[in-house]
């Protein structure tokens, strides 16, 4: 209030600016405020009320009146309470705007194209997101359930609350956990969901698989059917270890994880090398690095074109 009185001391004014800076809700407030302020001084500022008369008006339909009440500075009085009256309204009216718009839940998106990002949503639950990937949610989560929508990668910690399903909705599937770590990959609408830690039911079509820690699952845009299965390596895991984890995995699969990883154009020149196993470690190693133990592992040529693409033959 003392800010648009112009009575606020240097440090007032400097706390003003800072809230009004710290996000866009603040600052949407703020001209809320501001503006039904402006207006109720300027509403004030035109009243073209004849106090004078009016109040000669009254006196002569008072009858029996000897003496007329003693009234000292009218206009100006009935001016003060008309503008008090219309702060008194807009004032109500700010904070009905704050009581009803703070009680009710903001969409909220976490989003990412370069860089790994780390969010903790409003219950607790932490989520880490792979680059080029957005989760959506509500800024309070109410009802029954805690639902949010998935684009792209990320793994969930979710925060145990067995009243409030968490339920995440991710192409044409639904997950849905109580408290668990799993992650969740998108791409081209084929969905997978690899458990880490609890138990995860994955709805899809009206038909429901659940799945325990060390259990995966895919589900293929065209084919409805799927089947879980045992988690073969710990590739996935990369973006938020930083350590690729070969256990006899295939050729084809590191190379499409180093592409994702390095934004690299990889590809395998001859077929039969797609399946030859790799057993080793890569603690963040350059792509240079892990291309070398390739070469000297499967004895194959790494050719290096002009145009960045790498051919593995």
């Amino acid at each position: 209030m003392k800010h648009l009185l112009g009575e606020a001391s240097p440090g007032e004014e400097q706390a003003v600016i800072e809230w009004i800076n710290e996000s866009a809700t603040h600052k949407e407030y703020y001209n809320q405020f501001k503006k039904i302020w402006d207006q109720s001084k300027a509403l004030a500022a035109e009243s073209n009320v004849d106090v004078n008369k009016a109040w000669e008006r009254f006196q002569n339909r008072v009858a029996g009146q000897n003496e007329s009440p003693k009234i000292l500075n009218r206009s100006r009085f009935s001016r003060m309470r008309i503008a008090a009256s219309i702060i008194l309204i807009a004032g109500l009216g700010v904070a009905a705007y704050f009581m009803f718009n703070n009680n009710e839940p903001k969409e909220m998106v976490a989003q990412t194209e370069q860089n790994v990002l780390i969010d903790t949503l409003p219950d607790g639950s932490v989520v880490t997101l792979n680059k080029k990937s957005t989760v959506t949610y509500p800024s309070k989560f109410k009802g029954n359930t805690r639902a949010i929508a998935l684009k792209g990668e990320a793994f969930f910690n979710v925060a145990p609350d067995k009243k409030k399903p968490f339920i995440i909705s991710v192409n044409d599937v639904q997950v849905t956990v109580v408290g668990t770590s799993f992650n969740i990959r998108s791409e081209n609408r084929n969905t997978e969901i690899i458990v880490e830690t609890g138990i995860v039911r994955v709805t899809r079509s009206g038909k429901t698989v659940e799945l325990t820690a060390g259990e995966k699952i895919n589900m293929n845009a065209n084919d409805s059917n799927a089947t879980k299965e045992k988690v073969s390596d710990k590739l996935y895991n990369y973006y938020r270890s930083k350590v690729f984890v070969c256990d006899d995995t295939p050729l084809w699969k590191l190379v499409q994880v180093l592409n994702e990883a390095y934004d690299a154009k990889i590809s395998i020149g001859r077929k039969e090398l797609n399946d030859m196993r790799l057993t080793s470690p890569f603690y963040n190693e350059s792509i240079e690095k892990v291309l070398e133990v390739i070469h000297l592992t499967f004895d194959i040529t790494v050719v290096k074109k002009e145009n960045g693409e790498i051919i593995l033959q």
